[in-house]
């Protein structure tokens, strides 16, 4: 159960989080990170918040931030098939092959079945 800070009820996190999705879905990345900034003062253990918020540094163009803020999740939640994917996208397109490569083999590892990592692995 997430864990919130009196005031937002998880409920209200789950909302902001939704929200956020959806606008960081049509490239409306500005108000998008204001919902997962909301989520996250309430809940700063909200894994999604965070997820989403590297996932957009990347797309504004903050490559670097992207994977440093994946990384650091990916640290935090080893066995985050979703978080180890979007790493290990994000380490292709910057040409870290390896590293890519081996975040695909250890999403296998943790869901055999994983259709992309499969997928992406064909092209090493």
């Amino acid at each position: 159960m997430i864990q919130s800070a009196p005031g937002m009820q998880s409920s209200a996190v789950e909302e902001a989080y939704q929200k956020g999705f959806e606008l960081r879905h049509e490239g409306k990345y500005r108000e998008a990170k204001a919902f997962f900034q909301q989520a996250l003062t309430s809940d700063p253990g909200h894994w999604q918040s965070k997820w989403q918020l590297g996932l957009i540094q990347g797309f504004e163009g903050d490559f670097d931030g992207s994977l440093e803020s994946l990384g650091n999740l990916a640290s935090q939640y080893p066995h985050n098939t979703q978080i180890l994917y979007d790493l290990a996208m994000t380490q292709m397109m910057l040409g870290y092959n390896d590293e890519a490569c081996a975040n695909f083999q250890r999403i296998l590892e943790l869901e055999p079945g994983h259709e992309n990592a499969q997928r992406q692995l064909k092209f090493f």
